[in-house]
């Protein structure tokens, strides 16, 4: 019976190996790098109907809030260090 469980475990893990080496029709460019354009996509994307056209405002707002985080987070670290006490709201620390 191990025999047999075994044997076929065996005929299992072989087929599904050879699976994996099917050709998936690709042409890579190096290992690895295998992306290929659907027919019909362009090669510059840029003025294409595929461009996102990123607004410049919508792509700064992140920039922006991180650099008014960081500096909420430095008047509190100011305060904190000379009171000794943390206050999280900013609008609560003295200047």
């Amino acid at each position: 019976m191990k025999k047999i469980l075994l044997l076929s475990m065996a005929a299992l893990a072989a087929g599904l190996s050879f699976s994996a080496l099917a050709y998936d029709g690709t042409n890579c460019k190096e290992p690895g790098v295998c992306w290929e354009p659907k027919p019909g996509y362009p090669d510059k994307v840029a003025g294409s109907k595929y461009d996102p056209k990123h607004d410049a405002n919508e792509l700064n707002k992140q920039a922006q809030s991180i650099k008014e985080m960081e500096a909420r987070n430095e008047k509190r670290w100011r305060n904190f260090t000379k009171s000794g006490r943390f206050v999280y709201d900013v609008e609560e620390i003295a200047n």
